[in-house]
């Protein structure tokens, strides 16, 4: 089963969960160790509403807010997973610049994000709520989830949202964007 291949990157601050994100989709297990990633990418095939895709997802390796955005991830990609800890208010912070970046790297209005805020099972240590996750996802036209990657909490909605998205896209259906202006 081949299908429609979708190139998908995850992307965030160090530490947050994008690895075991990316394991538990395609694998279905949870890693407890901690190795950081330079890249790795997994491979996934999945059927959709009739439709097989190859899901290939690439596992960036942690960026920060002085990160330059990598322009690989800007050519041939179809949507983006942007990740934080919900523990973690810097990676909150990170993943806005992220995004910003991505943006402007891909110099479109719009481009097809699932907003992730991980770590729900460590709920009692949460420092970035989800109103203020869901008011970010809203201003970028993004979905938004929490998710527990240990717990496998909403992780296979994560890709399925944004596949959704990535088919909407290509359709040519995407959320109208602020403040065109048309020449005649």
């Amino acid at each position: 089963m081949k299908g429609r291949t979708r190139n998908l990157a995850i992307m965030g601050y160090r530490s947050v969960g994008k690895s075991s994100l990316s394991i538990q989709f395609t694998e279905g297990q949870f890693v407890d160790s901690y190795d950081p990633t330079i890249e790795r990418t997994f491979t996934k095939h999945t059927r959709i509403n009739n439709v097989d895709y190859e899901i290939k997802l690439v596992d960036t390796a942690g960026q920060d807010e002085y990160s330059i955005f990598p322009a690989q991830y800007s050519m041939d990609y179809h949507g983006y997973v942007l990740v934080y800890s919900i523990t973690s208010q810097k990676s909150f912070e990170v993943i806005k610049i992220i995004y910003d970046k991505l943006v402007d790297v891909m110099g479109k209005p719009y481009v097809p994000v699932v907003l992730v805020g991980n770590k729900t099972d460590l709920h009692q240590e949460r420092a970035v709520s989800f109103e203020e996750g869901k008011r970010t996802a809203e201003s970028w036209k993004a979905v938004f989830l929490e998710t527990s990657a240990k717990q496998n909490e909403s992780v296979d909605e994560i890709f399925l949202q944004l596949l959704q998205l990535v088919e909407k896209e290509s359709n040519g259906s995407n959320p109208p964007a602020k403040g065109n202006c048309t020449i005649s």
